[in-house]
């Protein structure tokens, strides 16, 4: 999708500031640009669109139907299977995190695609597959679409919504109070574009300052942190190797197609498939560039709580691979 974009930040790096693509200060900052672009051309795109759908489907409905229909889980499920299709990382994914939040989807059910986005998509599925076959693939695709739906159930019981930060709530105002003047007035489409607009330059404004710092800790790690840098931490005689793995992984900054041939190289190292795939879903699934962007829209406690719940079902995964594969 973004493959033009990759090739304009190699031409600036390399071509035009004439750096060695061997330095880590160009591989950084070949990162920085691409995904900062990315991000903002996401962020533009999705907050437009759920402006939108906000305009003619109002929050409070929204809301009102989730809450009334009995759906035993299914919503979590969907939101998982969601996650599956956009090929997105961590970072990219918090664009349209911050979407269902305006748009009025229950905190729960956006986490569950927040989780799964980044873990499982159809990229690192065709390299799963050719990387450990089909079997592995196939309990390696449940065990993403499990956590991030059994992951979106629990934090959504904890009733976290208190926990938003209070930019969150003004755009979520500003959003009923454009519903407002659109359901009163009648408005045409032509006449909305411009108030949506208006909103979307609002929120760039907001949050353009943490997707800048939070890409460039991403982009730092990206060209500075050895790949073999934690491989001392997942011996296979280590009991607590999946939960050093996947803590340790936080520091790692990629998505799932860029990580996976370095799970390649873990396993064939001895280490254990189920301590390579905690790792794999540590680095993709929780960042620190990540919980900067959210920042914004979260709490420090939100974000505390998010990564712990992720965190402990990453855990529990790795040791059911260890058990079953």
């Amino acid at each position: 999708m973004f493959n033009w974009l990759q090739q304009i930040a190699d031409w600036l790096v390399y071509d035009v500031l004439n750096l060695d693509q061997k330095q880590h200060l160009a591989e950084a900052l070949n990162f920085f640009i691409y995904d900062t672009v990315k991000i903002l051309i996401l962020l533009v795109i999705v907050i437009f669109f759920m402006g939108i759908v906000n305009s003619y489907f109002p929050i409070d409905k929204v809301k009102n139907y989730l809450s009334r229909k009995k759906l035993y889980g299914l919503e979590y499920l969907m939101a998982s299977l969601f996650g599956v299709v956009t090929p997105f990382c961590s970072c990219s994914s918090v664009p349209l995190f911050i979407g269902f939040v305006r748009g009025g989807i229950p905190l729960g059910v956006t986490f569950a695609f927040l989780i799964t986005s980044p873990l499982v998509n159809e990229v690192a599925i065709g390299l799963f597959i050719g990387l450990f076959g089909i079997k592995t693939t196939i309990i390696y695709i449940i065990s993403g679409v499990l956590l991030g739906t059994i992951s979106g159930i629990i934090l959504q019981n904890l009733n976290l919504e208190c926990y938003l930060t209070p930019w969150v709530k003004d755009v979520l105002a500003n959003a009923k109070k454009e519903q407002d003047i659109f359901e009163a007035e009648k408005q045409p489409f032509t006449k909305r574009l411009p108030v949506i607009w208006t909103e979307v330059v609002n929120i760039l404004k907001g949050i353009i300052p943490y997707v800048i710092v939070g890409i460039a800790i991403g982009g730092f790690m990206h060209g500075y942190i050895p790949e073999g840098f934690f491989e001392k931490f997942m011996a296979k005689d280590n009991l607590f190797a999946i939960p050093l793995a996947t803590i340790l992984s936080v520091p790692m900054y990629s998505n799932a197609s860029g990580i996976l041939p370095i799970v390649q190289v873990l396993v064939s190292k001895g280490i254990p498939l189920g301590t390579a795939i905690a790792f794999m879903m540590g680095v993709v699934g929780l960042s620190l560039p990540e919980a900067m962007l959210l920042k914004k829209v979260m709490t420090f406690k939100l974000i505390a709580i998010f990564f712990s719940v992720v965190t402990l079902c990453i855990i529990i995964s790795g040791y059911l691979f260890n058990i079953i594969l």
